[in-house]
């Protein structure tokens, strides 16, 4: 059971890693009248969609029991304060990494922000080695190594590059710097959630009920600080449309799902997962969106980003 479960997650991951990533590029680049929907709110919302969706599976395993419900989130959350505090620290950096994702995808076209973002794979290995005492094989440190050199190579200007305005290369590297970062807050973060995970017996939807509770006061820290004026102004909504709600879901259904993995699999297994949507975000983002132009380097890292198999 427990390996259907994890081959499913696995499955799942992959395609909401790669639907996120395109929906989320194509709802940045799209040109619209009035304002574009603040990525801060729609961090804020997702997290709550979250909340929902896990209270709701509790309420299931609860025998559709209001009373039951209400004895275990007040049994597993409020009388236990401090294992609670505990989720307040990837929380917060899921939170920033979310918000990151957002500004990467607003500088970077999808394909390249795919093969540069699997360097998390990377940090995830190091912080799993260090923190859980995994041990990884020859092979895999090396194919760790041929990861970093595929990234450099898709990050290496070509001619046409060289030749652009300054402007385009400034939006380049904030992207890059915010794919960098989120690379190592998600590994650290990763990391951390499996470990508490993996030491507690607490569900994995209540662990997601506390996750996104101090998620959603991260988040609503971040709109107050970054876009209060603008929500003041146009309201907390605004620039919502049908393509924005697609996306929300989509990322909190990443939540639930990045969760089941870590539970049933492990963060390196994630990174397997994760990686096999390059591909599919590079078809989708030549013939769909058309906001990437393969070259040879690219193409050689896109079919053959190396990934790190689990043990």
């Amino acid at each position: 059971m427990s390996t259907n479960l994890k081959y499913l997650s696995l499955g799942i991951l992959v395609f909401q890693t790669t639907s996120l990533v395109l929906t989320m590029r194509y709802s940045r680049t799209l040109k619209e009248e009035g304002p574009r929907y603040l990525s801060s709110t729609a961090v804020v919302v997702a997290e709550l969609l979250k909340i929902m969706a896990c209270i709701l599976l509790v309420y299931k395993d609860s025998k559709c029991s209001l009373r039951a419900l209400n004895r275990v989130l007040h049994d597993e959350i409020l009388n236990k304060p401090m294992e609670t505090l505990k989720l307040a620290i990837p929380s917060g950096i899921y939170t920033l990494q979310n918000n990151l994702l957002y500004v990467a995808l607003s500088n970077l076209d999808a394909a390249t922000y795919q093969v540069t973002y699997q360097l998390k794979i990377l940090t995830t290995a190091l912080f799993s080695v260090s923190m859980l005492s995994k041990k990884l094989g020859v092979y895999q440190w090396l194919s760790l190594v041929i990861l970093m050199t595929g990234v450099a190579f898709v990050q290496w200007p070509s001619d046409s590059q060289l030749d652009s305005k300054e402007l385009s290369a400034g939006s380049q590297f904030v992207g890059l710097m915010a794919v960098l970062t989120a690379c190592f807050s998600s590994g650290f973060a990763g990391v951390y959630f499996e470990k508490i995970l993996k030491e507690t017996k607490q569900s994995v939807w209540i662990r997601n009920i506390q996750l996104g509770f101090f998620g959603s006061i991260f988040g609503l820290m971040g709109v107050y600080i970054y876009d209060g004026e603008l929500v003041s102004k146009n309201g907390f909504f605004q620039g919502y449309n049908q393509l924005t709600w697609i996306v929300v879901v989509l990322q909190a259904l990443g939540g639930l799902v990045i969760a089941a993995v870590i539970k049933y699999a492990d963060n390196i297994l994630k990174g397997f997962a994760t990686s096999l949507s390059i591909i599919l975000s590079t078809l989708i983002s030549y013939f769909w969106l058309q906001d990437f132009v393969p070259t040879r380097k690219i193409s050689q890292v896109g079919w053959f980003a190396p990934v790190v198999p689990a043990t």
